[in-house]
């Protein structure tokens, strides 16, 4: 993350009453304002299980919920793949507007 000049912050918080724990990462490229909360809890053989990833991005309103990892990471390449051709489209329309 400091490779690509992102800052982030790490917490991690046990809510008293359930077994589930509950760790939260935010990060950004100037302010910390995309978040990934995973909620995990242990099996009976004392492995992690994953009960739910949500990610909040840019401001979103609602944040995207998912189940696994594999689909966290489909969804963060599709969102990387828009965030690229809005980027082109909008370098284009920028030397569209110098040149007249």
């Amino acid at each position: 993350m400091r490779d690509n000049d992102l800052m982030y912050k790490r917490e991690y918080i046990r809510p008293m009453m359930t077994p589930q724990h509950v760790y939260v990462f935010r990060f950004g490229k100037h302010r910390l304002n995309n978040r990934v909360i995973i909620r995990y809890s242990h099996t009976w053989t004392g492995r992690l299980k994953i009960n739910e990833i949500d990610v909040r991005l840019h401001h979103q309103h609602h944040p995207r919920i998912f189940l696994t990892e594999s689909d966290l990471i489909d969804y963060l390449k599709h969102h990387m793949e828009k965030e690229k051709k809005k980027r082109a489209r909008e370098e284009e329309n920028h030397h569209v507007d110098d040149d007249e």
